[in-house]
Parts: C-alpha cells; sequence; structure tokens
C-alpha cells in the first residue's frame, strides 16, 4: 500500500500557497455553482427540439452557454463548472462518443466540438462580467485511445500530445483492488470501449509537464478554479505540486464515502477541497426510507475527520451518478435534497436538470439535455432554488460569519435534521425532511432564534415570532422543507415582499409524535438545549 512521503505541514504549505488572491478559497466558499455539461447545455442558436442519441454527441456548445447565463443566474448562482475543454479523442467506441469531454488526446489544443478560442474567451469574459466564477474540470490521470477490448491494449502513444512515448505511462493492469492504492492508482481504469492509459504522475517528467500546461491553461484563459478528474486515482505526492502550479482553488474527485480515506485528501494537505461524498451517500439513504439522523452522524464525523469541510462540494446530483429523481421522484424529498445541499456548510453544487427534476439512471442517462425541459424558469425546483440562493447570498453579504463558522445543529431524528446557520442576527436556520410529499401535518417548536424575533419563512413567506426561549413553531405538511430568517435580515433583498401570518394548514396539525404534549415537551427542551 503506497503511503505519503509528505509530512502534514509541508503538503499543506504546498496544497494552499498557490491560490490566486483573485478567486482564492475564501472567495469559493462564498460562491455556489452550477454544474454545466457542455455538450448538453445549449445549442449555439438556442434550439430547444434538438433531438439527442444520449451516447453520441448532441450539439452543446460554449456559445450557447453563453447565451443562456441569464438562466443559472437567475436561479442565484455565482460560480460554474463545466467539463474539460480539451482535445478529446474522434473515434466512435462501444460506449460512444467524447461528448463529455474526458477523453483528452491533446492538452494544448480546445476542443473545437465546442467552438473556437474566441468563443471560449467570449464566455469567460461575459461570466467575469457578471461577477461569475469559472471552474473548469482538467484530466490528470489518463490520456485516453479506442480500446478494441483485446488486452493488452493496442495504444499507438506517438498520437498524444504531450505525452507522446509509453515511457509516461504506467505499463498496463487494471485496477481490481480499491483499498489498494498502489493498484487504484497505478493500474487503468474502466477497461471497456475506450483505453485509459494511466500516466506516470509519480515521475518528475510527467509532474513537471503537468505543472507546465496547468499554469498556462489558467493563465492564458483566466480561469478561475478546478476540478481535478480521479485525483483519488493518481499520485498522492502529485496533487499539491498540480494545485500550487495552478494558482487557483481546485476541487479533487474522491469517490468514497469513508471520512478517513476522504478527509486525509485535506489532513495530508493534499487537496484544497473536494466533492462532499460523505454526505452524498448518506442523504441518498435517508431521503429514501433511511434515517436523518444517520446524516447528522456523518455531519459530526466528517467534521473531526476533515481539516474544513466549509471546502466540501455539496451536492445530492452530478454526471457520474444516477439523478435524485430515478430512485424516488417525489417532488417533496427533492425540494429537501436541494434546501439541505444549498444551506449547508461547504460550497453548493447544483448539476444541470437537477433544478427541472431530471430523473435519468446511470450514465449516458443522466446526462439529458437541458434544452428539454424548455430552460423552464417555473419549474418547481427551480424556482425553490432561486429563493434558497438569494437567502444563502444574503447571508454571505451580512455577516462573513456565515461562511467561516460551521452550522449548529438544533435536532435530529429519522424524519428531521435542523440546523442553525449563522451568527444572531442574520441566522438561517432550516429543518429538512424526509416524510416525502404525502407528509402529514403536525407542529414541531425549534429553537436558533432570540427571545421575540420576528421571522419569516422565507418559502412560503409566512410571518412568525419566536417565544422567550427562542423557539419557532413551524406547521409542517406535506413533507416541505421549512427555511427561517430574522425579518430584518430581508431588507433590500426582494424576498417574501408581502406576507402572511403563519399557522396550522387548513387541515389541523397535530403535534409531533405518538405519545402527545409530554413527548412534545421533552424534544422542545432537548433542541432548546442545543439550540
Amino acid at each position: 500500500m503506497r503511503t505519503s512521503i509528505i509530512s502534514a505541514a509541508v503538503a499543506t504549505a504546498l496544497a494552499f500557497a498557490g491560490l490566486g488572491s483573485a478567486a482564492n478559497i475564501t472567495e469559493w466558499k462564498s460562491r455556489s455553482i452550477y454544474q454545466v455539461m457542455i455538450d448538453r447545455f445549449a445549442q449555439t442558436d438556442g434550439s430547444t427540439d434538438v433531438e439527442c442519441e444520449m451516447h453520441l454527441f448532441c450539439g452543446g456548445t460554449w456559445k450557447g452557454l453563453m447565451n443562456n447565463l441569464d438562466y443559472i443566474q437567475d436561479m442565484g448562482f455565482t460560480a460554474v463548472q463545466i467539463s474539460p475543454i480539451v482535445k478529446n479523442m474522434e473515434e466512435h467506441t462501444a460506449v460512444g462518443d467524447a461528448y463529455h469531454g474526458y477523453w483528452s488526446v491533446d492538452n494544448y489544443a480546445l476542443n473545437d466540438r465546442f467552438g473556437t478560442e474566441k468563443d471560449f474567451k467570449d464566455l469567460v469574459a461575459e461570466m467575469h462580467k457578471r461577477d461569475m466564477l469559472l471552474m473548469v474540470d482538467v484530466v490528470v490521470n489518463n490520456m485516453v485511445q479506442g480500446f478494441d477490448n483485446v488486452v493488452p491494449p493496442k495504444v499507438d502513444y506517438s498520437k498524444f500530445n504531450p505525452f507522446n512515448d509509453k515511457k509516461y505511462f504506467h505499463p498496463y493492469c487494471n485496477v481490481t483492488e480499491w483499498e489498494n492504492s498502489t493498484n487504484y492508482q497505478d493500474c487503468w481504469l474502466y477497461p471497456y470501449g475506450v483505453a485509459l492509459a494511466d500516466l506516470a504522475t509519480e515521475t518528475k517528467p510527467v509532474v513537471e509537464e503537468l505543472g507546465k500546461w496547468i499554469k498556462g491553461l489558467v493563465a492564458n484563459y483566466s480561469i478561475d478554479g478546478l476540478r481535478i478528474d480521479a485525483a483519488k486515482h493518481v499520485n498522492d505526492e502529485f496533487l499539491p505540486t498540480f494545485v500550487e502550479a495552478s494558482g487557483v482553488f481546485a476541487f479533487g474527485e474522491v469517490l468514497s464515502g469513508m471520512p478517513d480515506d476522504m478527509c486525509r485528501y485535506q489532513t495530508l494537505g493534499l487537496l484544497p477541497g473536494m466533492p462532499n461524498y460523505l454526505e452524498y451517500y448518506t442523504l441518498n439513504e435517508a431521503f429514501n426510507g433511511g434515517s436523518l439522523i444517520n446524516v447528522a452522524g456523518m455531519r459530526n464525523s466528517a467534521a473531526s475527520s476533515c481539516n474544513d469541510t466549509a471546502a466540501l462540494g455539496s451536492f445530492i446530483e452530478n454526471h457520474d451518478m444516477p439523478r435524485f429523481a430515478n430512485r424516488n421522484d417525489d417532488i417533496g424529498l427533492a425540494k429537501n435534497a436541494m434546501t439541505y445541499i444549498l444551506l449547508n456548510d461547504g460550497i453548493p453544487t447544483v448539476y444541470q436538470g437537477q433544478e427541472q427534476h431530471f430523473k435519468g439512471n446511470g450514465t449516458p442517462f443522466n446526462r439529458e439535455p437541458i434544452w428539454t425541459s424548455k430552460y423552464d424558469k417555473k419549474a418547481p425546483l427551480y424556482v425553490l432554488t432561486s429563493a434558497l440562493n438569494k437567502v444563502r447570498n444574503n447571508a454571505i453579504k451580512l455577516s462573513s460569519e456565515y461562511l467561516s463558522k460551521p452550522s449548529e445543529t438544533l435536532w435530529s431524528d429519522v424524519n428531521h435534521l435542523c440546523l442553525k446557520k449563522g451568527p444572531d442576527g442574520s441566522q438561517i436556520v432550516f429543518c429538512v425532511n424526509n416524510k416525502s410529499s404525502k407528509g402529514d401535518s403536525y407542529e414541531v417548536s425549534v429553537g436558533g432564534f432570540q427571545a421575540n424575533d420576528k421571522v419569516v419563512e422565507v418559502l412560503g413567506c409566512k410571518v412568525n415570532t419566536a417565544d422567550t426561549m427562542g423557539n419557532v413553531t413551524m406547521y409542517m405538511g406535506q413533507g416541505e422543507p421549512k427555511v427561517y430568517v430574522p425579518m430584518d435580515s430581508l431588507k433590500g433583498t426582494g424576498l417574501c415582499t408581502e406576507t402572511q401570518q403563519d399557522g396550522p394548514s387548513k387541515n389541523g396539525a397535530g403535534v409531533l409524535g405518538v405519545t402527545g404534549s409530554m413527548l412534545l415537551a421533552a424534544v422542545i427542551g432537548w433542541v432548546v438545549v442545543l439550540a
């Protein structure tokens, strides 16, 4: 088993020393990210009736994205993550085309399937004009050629740029031992249809070349951040050197649900941030018959194992996993999942189509072209996302402590998780639940405020008043999430310009639990103590 030879102190210095001041880790923590797969987001001419075979190119472009930035910005997103931009293989394969951008053959040429260099520069300029940051996905683990599935793969290394010789790659072996770092870092991934020739990222020539390349790419195109694909599968010591060379913040993909396995990339200073797979798996189970207590437990485990959970990307969907709605398309559950990732500690990341409640299964069916939705801004999850991003962006504006201070767990049980995020006066108190849209009506009392605070539930624009203990009575029903903020904090946001008094639904509301007021009092007492 390979172990890191970099001391934690030295590695941490390497990982963070190179982050550029224009878009450093603090700046990225203040952003929320919308993830775009270029080929599936927008046509250059804005067409929404283009049919798409899911394993082939569908025709999305950088110019199409630029022309549709309003769709993203109107949801409140302040950053966009896009698929890789370098030239990919052109061959048709048994597993489809390189529409996704991850099958690199030439690091020094842009992918003309997505447009011209001018198109890309125009996109970046327009994003920066709107004060939006750009995160670009990069592939450093491998280069790619077509594979006839006869082992060992017949690779013509001379076709790669710059790694045009076999000496830059590991000898062929297929990854089979997912707990053995030597195996999963030195062997080749995905041995069907395409040969992912594994770069020897522990060698000086490869390290230096990739460092030179990424430094130039970031500088030439004013890129603000990176997502490093398959970061777990490259040499440990390579990662902080690569991030330092880039000069910008980076997420590194570490596909693991184990805190010790994933968090070591922060504690050893290998990466500043990672997509939060720890909570991804736990959340999916909690919203599909599991318990939200487990989410609260994983939050605690991540906080104690990682250096900085605020630098993790909070998500429930991405391009590699089945859609959340594929497993259960209940809109109530989807609303709660969206609420959690947007208001959670960390950098919210929403994958295109999530706001349209897409339901695709595994790859490539989770990569639906979003133009089939007609970019519907009235879709329930689009409207919800817009409101939640406004709430979050406003809380950050009111106090930097929103980002620097971890959220506080007010209450959790099998069906509920309630958190307080931010300091008194501009805090957000939110409760998610897993009861679904068929959920019953009931009342719970949750803390997080000061005595007699006037508060607004921003998803329903309902006004309430905290009691003398700082608790607010929440009127639950139909599995809807609840999000409360101090009334005064909404001034100038355009949110809830018209409100009404909060209260029970017309159907009436029962007290939480089956043993009546005694259980409610016990729950309230616990919540108040923790608040």
